[in-house]
């Protein structure tokens, strides 16, 4: 099913498949933000990526000395989520950890993902719930894409990312298994990041800055912009493909791929979520256009 929320300013599309959004637009003109998808390049619009974010060594992990195998970014993207909640501005979506989750993912946990519109923003929130006897190890992390660009026939080269005041950062690097496997200094100039499809040659741009409270993609040709804020969001990744693909992802993520000389136990991984019984976590991202 697709369901649209909408206010005074904005309206946008959830898929109840992935509780993904796929769609965000102004009400007063059609310019599409989100990425509609496009099997040649990628045919994802924002899934969430829960229980772990990124890759990890030998898509596997042990926990309690049993393996486990589980692919990049989890499973949450491709489960249908159930409704539960709805108005005009606002919608609420859960997934059930169930006999199948529990083959790869041995905790009883609820996931919440919901969607609110306040003026020109959209807010994403995410909950889970540790519903297991024991504690639970987790990540989570959003993956929206955008249009690049957003007007037809605009050049990429025009576009930029704007940071908040930061000057200096580390970019970390992934390798071709998708692992962490170094790190250098990026200078940001006058706060802006130019983009071009180079950028991307050697996979995700991923920082661990805590600094960084908010992106803005811009051009310099007219006044459109994206605007994403993520405060206390550890980890940050910036991804397109170098193939000609028209979109960029803009991620805030609790947890990141493991790195190349990961133990892969779940308890030591880099990143990772620790909750208790019965307790909650909660986090929550914004969009704003």
């Amino acid at each position: 099913m697709n369901y649209e929320i909408k206010n005074n300013f904005i309206k946008a599309k959830i898929k109840s498949f992935g509780a993904e959004l796929n769609s965000l637009q102004k009400n007063d003109n059609d310019l599409e933000y989100i990425w509609q998808g496009n099997k040649e390049f990628w045919n994802r619009h924002s899934p969430i990526l829960f229980p772990i974010v990124g890759r990890l060594k030998n898509d596997s992990y042990f926990y309690k000395n049993q393996k486990y195998n589980m692919t990049q970014h989890g499973f949450a993207r491709d489960k249908e989520f159930e409704l539960v909640n709805q108005k005009e501005d606002f919608i609420e979506f859960r997934l059930k950890s169930d006999e199948k989750t529990f083959e790869i993912y041995p905790f009883s946990f609820e996931l919440y993902l919901s969607y609110k519109l306040e003026f020109s923003k959209l807010i994403i929130s995410y909950k889970v719930i540790n519903k297991s006897d024991e504690k639970i190890f987790f990540s989570i992390g959003a993956h929206p894409a955008f249009n690049w660009g957003l007007i037809k026939n605009e050049k990429k080269e025009n576009y930029f990312l704007e940071f908040d005041d930061i000057k200096q950062t580390k970019r970390y690097f992934l390798n071709d298994l998708g692992l962490v496997y170094k790190n250098e200094d990026l200078e940001i100039i006058e706060n802006k990041m130019p983009l071009n499809e180079g950028l991307f040659k050697n996979d995700a741009l991923v920082f661990n800055d805590l600094n960084i409270k908010n992106v803005s993609l811009k051009n310099t040709k007219n006044d459109n912009f994206i605007k994403v804020n993520f405060d206390n969001f550890p980890y940050l990744g910036i991804w397109s493909k170098p193939s000609g693909a028209p979109f960029i992802c803009i991620e805030p993520w609790f947890g990141v791929a493991d790195e190349k000389n990961s133990t892969q136990n779940l308890e030591d991984k880099k990143g990772i979520i620790i909750l208790e019984k019965d307790e909650v976590f909660s986090c929550f991202y914004s969009i704003e256009v």
